[in-house]
């Protein structure tokens, strides 16, 4: 493919094309907010699935930059052709130069996580080069999930449960103006919770844990965590109280049975719920832009990045702090958000908000930055009349 000029297409929140090097620097601005440790001693080899987006992208960036770990990363992500590749494509031929700067002997595996195939190629490579794995941490937001020992493909859904749920959410019209829109979804049967629960909840995880204990390779004091969110009262319906909600459970319930059997090799199995972020997985859900343009409006730049989570995470997950854990037993980075005195402001906003005053009660422009950064647009420095070559190869085995 020849080098051309990269714009913006698509509708709604999703884009059709990704600007490689927009991806490029907003992985390199993402490393500039991870404080470097000299490197000493043994490095942990971890293995990250769901590596290229979202948190599951901070948590690699900063276990890289962080803590220099070896090991790799699984993503499934769409090479180059008439269109651009993905984002995740580009973040990760990026976040491959992150992990040569560190030192790392860290490699990026393109393929189905849910997959058993995908399981016996990456465990094969990390027995080969390491003959351990120390941490997992799976972050994983798919829209379906293709069993391979049924042959039963499952659909997730973002509805809630019991009652259709009205709220209000926002989007921005074709020039960019940002809309407030009133939206129901209607409730979901039996089976689309169950499917839900199928692609979103814990099996997954669980299938990876034991395929490293099949292999033998579950180190000592190994430590696994999923990552999850539960966040405010003013999304709980279409969130914590539905579909989405009831996948978490079933993870936390999950995490609960790992971290019995893992006891036998002194490891841990934690779901960490994280804060609010603006991620491809979020924006698909009624109320959550709006929400968290709110949010944002509140607390300026002290809401926290995932990457600046994920170095919490990764401290805590070390030993290097110690772990913050809620009665449930769920380690818990998103404290600053659920704070009563941050909610109470978000929930006065929430009430006041008209179509007419949205840009100034929300922070809409931040919002829309945010959610076009997501695929290398609106990243500042870049000049986006420049021609950009996007047929780019993922990453090599080194």
């Amino acid at each position: 493919m020849a080098a051309r000029v990269v714009s913006p297409t698509g509708r709604g929140f999703l884009l059709l094309d990704a600007h490689p090097t927009g991806c490029f620097r907003s992985v390199t601005d993402m490393v500039a907010r991870v404080p470097a440790v000299p490197a000493g001693g043994e490095r942990p080899v971890a293995l990250v699935i769901g590596s290229s987006a979202g948190y599951g992208l901070a948590a690699t960036v900063a276990g890289l930059r962080r803590h220099g770990i070896h090991g790799a990363g699984v993503a499934f992500e769409r090479p180059p052709g008439r269109r651009t590749a993905t984002a995740g494509w580009y973040r990760t031929i990026a976040t491959d130069a992150v992990a040569a700067e560190a030192g790392s002997d860290f490699t990026f595996v393109n393929a189905d996580a849910f997959a058993d195939t995908t399981k016996d190629e990456v465990l094969e490579l990390l027995a080969k080069r390491f003959g351990r794995v120390d941490f997992l941490v799976y972050s994983v937001a798919a829209p379906r999930r293709s069993d391979p020992r049924t042959g039963e493909t499952y659909q997730s859904v973002i509805k809630p449960l019991g009652a259709a749920h009205t709220t209000r959410t926002l989007e921005f019209d074709g020039d960019g103006t940002p809309v407030l829109r009133e939206v129901t979804a209607q409730p979901a049967g039996e089976a689309e919770a169950a499917d839900t629960v199928r692609v979103m909840g814990g099996e997954d995880w669980s299938r990876w844990i034991d395929a490293l204990r099949e292999r033998r390779l579950l180190g000592d004091g190994f430590r696994t965590v999923a990552l999850s969110y539960i966040g405010s009262g003013l999304t709980s319906a279409i969130y914590r109280d539905g579909t989405i909600g009831a996948a978490k459970l079933h993870l936390e319930q999950t995490a609960r049975e790992l971290d019995e059997r893992l006891a036998a090799v002194g490891g841990r199995a934690l779901t960490s719920v994280n804060g609010a972020a603006v991620t491809q997985a979020s924006t698909a859900i009624p109320g959550i832009a709006l929400y968290v343009s709110l949010l944002r409006a509140v607390l300026g730049d002290a809401l926290q990045s995932p990457v600046e989570q994920s170095v919490r995470l990764w401290d805590q997950l070390t030993g290097a702090a110690p772990l913050d854990l809620d009665e449930q037993g769920r380690l818990r980075l998103d404290r600053w958000e659920l704070d009563p005195a941050v909610q109470a402001a978000v929930a006065d906003r929430w009430r006041a908000i008209t179509p007419d005053t949205i840009a100034e009660v929300a922070d809409v422009d931040w919002f829309r930055a945010q959610f076009r950064g997501l695929y290398g647009f609106d990243v500042p420095g870049v000049d986006y009349a420049q021609p950009v070559d996007p047929d780019l190869e993922w990453p090599a085995q080194r």
